[in-house]
């Protein structure tokens, strides 16, 4: 991504084993360009006026059935996918040290009474990364959303589930892969830009979530996204929990 003064960049983000992977888009066009990053922070630092990513925003004190209302918006429209939405739990529960104290506090602020899985403890740090850059700074929490990739191209395909996982075992599945890059040159990403090898400490399902993203910071640039639920709830420290599509 160039430094631009005069032109309009817009960010999809996806977390990936190096830490973040994020596709820097136009408003429109079918170009990208797609690079990996350390830290959240240094992405937030770009000038992009909107940042859509891939990861909960707003965490609140205490938790229903099914985590915050916008895991309970997104799930019913996803078919066999919504197991890919996980239940957010509470701020004490995400800022816990360690699993066992993580458990215990999620036990304490939810009801009915729900520990977290060791997937969802895993992704706290990068949870906690995103929460404490937004907090410090209300200015970049003012253009960086939340998404969901599953919810994204639900978007891109007319609001219908999709019938193929991206992943079966923990491995790629090409038929689900196909089908996203398909939606994401139907929504007007050059075709090499979605065929790319993705760059290095990232996944093929990363490189597609994250374009998935920046097809939704489009959407949010335009006004044309919908935030579930709508109008979003803030937690404790004015953060809107809702996530967009």
């Amino acid at each position: 991504m160039r430094d631009d003064p005069d032109g309009v960049w817009l960010a999809g983000v996806d977390g990936c084993r190096a830490g973040w992977l994020a596709a820097f888009v136009r408003p429109t066009g079918g170009e990208a360009c797609v690079e990996v990053f350390a830290r959240f922070a240094d992405i937030a630092a770009r000038a992009c006026a909107v940042v859509a990513i891939d990861i909960p925003i707003g965490l609140p004190e205490r938790t229903g059935a099914g985590g915050r209302a916008a895991e309970s918006a997104v799930r019913p429209l996803l078919g066999a996918r919504q197991s890919s939405v996980f239940s957010v739990p509470s701020r004490s529960a995400v800022y816990a040290g360690d699993f066992g104290t993580c458990c215990a506090a999620a036990l304490a602020t939810s009801e009915p009474p729900r520990k977290v899985s060791r997937q969802l403890f895993m992704l706290a740090p990068k949870i906690r990364e995103v929460d404490a850059a937004l907090r410090a700074d209300p200015a970049r929490a003012a253009r960086v959303f939340e998404v969901h990739p599953e919810v994204a191209f639900w978007r891109l395909n007319g609001g219908r589930a999709l019938g193929e996982p991206k992943k079966v075992k923990g491995r790629g599945y090409e038929p689900g892969l196909s089908l996203r890059r398909g939606l994401l040159v139907d929504a007007g990403f050059a075709l090499d830009v979605v065929a790319a090898s993705p760059p290095r400490g990232a996944g093929p399902d990363d490189l597609l979530d994250a374009l998935a993203c920046a097809a939704v910071a489009r959407r949010i640039h335009a006004g044309l996204a919908q935030p579930f639920p709508d109008p979003p709830p803030r937690d404790a420290h004015g953060l809107p929990m809702a996530i967009w599509a």
